[in-house]
């Protein structure tokens, strides 16, 4: 979607005071397709609207894709009738999005509704008063919706959209009633660019043949120049080399690009002025050019930028000159240093190198820079008024001199205070880390920001976010002074850029602490998730190079044989299903053994992914196969069999009849009275230790193979035949589970609340950080799995407290202890939340400690 520099540029827009959020990029590009909010309850009901609805049960905040509160859905007021288009469901986004995806779905209700949109169109507004209809790179602006009322439908939107506000507007052939739910995909759009204004693109004719270069997904006005609107210059779509190549959207030639004559600019340049959402920091300018220089295109010769940051223009431009390239005839993006210049627009003439010029895509880098606090004096002075003495005059002169020298001292002692705290904190932060690094982005203090108030009130130095941390809770230290009736607040707000080196090209890398165990470093934490949204196992990097020269271990399944029976979750390039294997039998290594009968079909969990994907998600998807293959252990998912001859890829693995142990124990209650009142069905406490015991060994035996899970919680736990535990990966592609991870800013997926202090703070997975979750899964298990672990904090009161881990200052906040759960088990737990790595047990102690309670 945006290059690897264009996702850096992002980063730096959202940095502040408080805490350093990361765009993580995946594949050398920036995840963009995550939910926004209405299915995971982010999205309040307040900014969910409807033009009618049928009654208050049916009401816009019912709208929600996979949720089944109210009567089950938003359902218009009046039945839909064909060309109306005045039905319509609202979202409110609260700040601009970049929306690359849909999701619609009917009402079902338990089985009592069946209505659904076939049909639908949708529009959008950065402003909420200029509204646009979305049509595709065709033109074709119905969307085809539902075909019954439960199954979820995803549609891509090609082109993207750029809005705050997004309407669902259903549409039928013949009078119905609809009703629907529905989820936006995307990202938070960071750009801050709300508009281009730009002559309209021209036809290039060659070898008698038309090529359009104009920009035919631009959503402003078009006449003899584009005004008011964005288009495929900020689609995220790059141009290939080959312009005239028109086979990717099946399109016309020179779709991907917006190109000009020379002949029609007698200046000899194009100007185009970027209007932005306020005034921002820029330090450079992307371009994407075609370079073709056989067909007379070349990258443009100068470009000169005026910036405007109030109402007036700069009188002095910037000018920049690219390398000229006339043997490579490939695309590539060119990069214009603005300076940090400040606007809110900048006007830019691109000079002509050649006949022809064409661009795909421009982007920007910027920083929003705040004024964190006023700078306000007011000095309150003792001297005598002249009513009182009226031979005595104020001398104005030594007044402004006073205050100008209390100023300056003031700035001296805050900038001395701030280098002595910086100092602090910054070798504190290097004592912590010096034996490991963390990432390849480094950063430098981003953001400095100091408030100091004389008397009372008290003021907050928010000091720079440190390299090493993804997220990190805000200190706020006071500084007071007791010099009465003087008032001073001043702020000092720096915009200084992120500086990044080149992003490791590989997403996990190994790298070896001082107790000797490996961690994985990620540089890009989002690989969590795997291509087909399951979780992926950390390994070695030495692992993984000698599984590189194998082939998969495993056979080939012919695919007729495989009965689809639900979907079990998704991720961006696949799905995992729920399937019925006929004959798997057949298939099967002789050391494993099927607890089911001879010719029945074998329940399995079938990773797909989907043939649209990428050479890369292909890649890593072939790498989790022969990870797989290497797993044998009874209490770990087994890979059964592959479907890798053909498109789509499979991988088809165990599935337990119980489903997952989440769910099996909160179906469950503790054998007792309770119980028997409510005859609802029972777990033992023996058996509860025993499934721990399970889970403990099967996880000895992915720590004895250096192998990390990263996301061990129940859900990742199927329960077979007489509590039989096997340890699987693909609870993070449920939506089920979807609030058991925390997004930051709906890119990024953490199980925050199973995840140790380091691992949230440092990025650093280890097994250490497994036995962490481990405990944190025992926990689930005594208490039945009836509340989520830390349920009475919020997702940033979790990462606070991490905080407190970090610092240990005995203020951290551990899981109670359970009901069912005797002294000697909590040890355990607590044993496994050892702020140091090292005071943590090993699996092979936890398991031994469990077996000894076996019966």
């Amino acid at each position: 979607m945006y290059s690897f520099d264009y996702c850096i540029g992002i980063i730096n827009t959202k940095l502040s005071c408080k805490k350093l959020i990361i765009l993580f990029i995946q594949d050398g590009h920036c995840v963009c397709r995550y939910p926004l909010g209405m299915s995971g309850g982010q999205i309040q009901d307040e900014d969910i609207s409807a033009s009618s609805q049928w009654s208050e049960s049916t009401a816009a905040r019912y709208g929600r894709l996979d949720f089944e509160e109210g009567d089950g859905a938003w359902c218009p007021e009046i039945t839909v009738e064909p060309d109306s288009l005045k039905e319509f469901l609202q979202i409110d986004l609260r700040s601009l999005h970049f929306i690359t995806l849909v999701g619609t779905q009917g009402r079902h209700a338990g089985g009592i509704g069946n209505e659904f949109a076939q049909m639908y169109k949708i529009k959008y507004s950065r402003d909420g008063s200029r509204w646009i209809s979305w049509r595709n790179r065709q033109g074709k602006q119905v969307i085809e919706g539902n075909r019954n009322a439960y199954d979820i439908v995803l549609k891509d939107l090609e082109p993207p959209i750029i809005a705050r506000f997004v309407r669902f507007m259903p549409v039928t052939d013949h009078s119905m009633n609809v009703c629907m739910r529905v989820e936006l995909y995307g990202c938070e759009w960071l750009d801050g660019l709300v508009s281009y204004n730009v002559p309209a693109g021209e036809q290039m004719t060659i070898s008698g043949h038309p090529v359009y270069l104009n920009d035919s997904v631009y959503d402003g006005a078009v006449i003899h120049s584009m005004t008011e609107g964005l288009g495929q210059l900020t689609d995220g779509v790059c141009g290939l080399d080959d312009f005239t190549d028109s086979h990717v959207y099946n399109v016309w030639e020179g779709y991907d690009y917006v190109g000009w004559n020379n002949e029609s600019f007698p200046s000899g340049y194009v100007e185009i002025m970027f209007e932005f959402d306020r005034t921002r920091n820029f330090t450079t300018m992307k371009v994407h050019c075609n370079n073709m220089f056989s067909k007379h295109v070349k990258v443009f010769r100068q470009v000169v930028c005026y910036f405007r940051s109030e109402s007036d223009w700069e009188a002095t431009p910037l000018s920049f000159s690219p390398v000229v390239d006339e043997k490579n005839p490939s695309a590539r993006f060119v990069t214009v240093n603005l300076a940090n210049h400040m606007a809110s627009a900048i006007k830019c003439q691109f000079y002509f190198a050649d006949a022809w010029m064409l661009f795909s895509e421009i982007t920007f880098q910027s920083a929003v820079c705040r004024l964190y606090s006023v700078l306000l004096y007011k000095v309150f002075l003792p001297v005598p008024s002249p009513e009182d003495d009226p031979t005595h005059k104020v001398d104005d002169s030594n007044t402004r001199i006073l205050i100008g020298c209390l100023v300056a001292i003031i700035f001296i002692l805050v900038a001395i205070i701030v280098i002595i705290l910086w100092r602090q904190v910054w070798q504190k932060m290097l004592e912590k880390v010096s034996s490991s690094k963390i990432y390849s982005l480094k950063y430098q203090p981003v953001a400095l920001c100091i408030a100091i108030d004389f008397p009372p009130g008290g003021g907050q130095i928010c000091s720079f976010t440190p390299p090493s941390f993804i997220l990190v809770p805000s200190d706020v230290k006071n500084r007071r002074t007791s010099s009465p009736g003087f008032l001073v607040s001043v702020c000092v707000s720096c915009c200084v850029k992120a500086s990044t080196s080149t992003a490791a090209s590989k997403s996990t890398t190994t790298t070896v602490v001082q107790d000797g165990v490996p961690h994985y470093a990620e540089a890009d934490i989002v690989n969590l998730q795997g291509v087909t949204g399951s979780n992926t196992y950390a390994i070695p990097a030495l692992t993984m190079d000698l599984l590189s020269g194998k082939d998969v271990a495993v056979e080939e399944f012919p695919r007729k044989l495989l009965t689809f029976k639900e979907k079990l979750g998704e991720g961006q390039f696949g799905e995992v299903h729920l399937c019925e294997a006929e004959g798997m039998q057949e298939f099967m290594n002789k050391e494993f053994l099927f607890d089911y009968p001879e010719g029945q079909p074998v329940l399995v969990a079938v990773k797909m992914l989907r043939s649209d994907a990428n050479k890369n998600a292909r890649n890593d998807f072939l790498k989790e196969i022969k990870i797989m293959s290497r797993l044998k252990d009874p209490n770990i998912i087994r890979l059964l069999a592959v479907c890798i001859y053909s498109d789509p890829l499979c991988m088809i693995t165990e599935y337990m009849e119980n489903g997952d142990l989440n769910q099996f124990l909160s179906r469950h209650e503790p054998e007792g009275q309770l119980a028997l009142l409510s005859n609802a069905p029972t777990v033992s406490f023996n058996n509860l230790c025993y499934m721990a015991t399970q889970i403990a060994s099967g996880m000895k035996y992915l720590s004895s193979l250096n192998f990390v899970h990263r996301d061990l919680a129940t859900r990742n736990c199927l329960v077979g035949k007489n509590y039989t535990i096997k340890i699987a990966d693909f609870g993070m592609s449920r939506n089920l589970y979807s609030g058991d991870y925390y997004r930051i800013q709906g890119r990024a997926v953490l199980p925050i609340r199973w995840m140790s202090w380091e691992s949230i703070l440092l990025g650093k997975f280890t097994t250490a950080s497994d036995v962490w979750a481990f405990g944190v899964t025992l926990w689930e298990i005594l208490t039945f799995c009836k509340e989520q672990p830390y349920s009475q904090l919020t997702d940033e009161q979790v990462i606070e407290n991490t905080g407190e881990f970090f610092r240990d200052q005995k203020r951290q906040i551990y899981l109670p202890q359970p009901v069912l759960c005797p002294d000697s088990l909590y040890k355990i737990m607590l044993s496994c939340w050892k702020r140091n790595t090292k005071e943590r047990p090993s699996f092979q102690e936890i398991h031994r400690a469990l077996l000894d309670r076996q019966p």
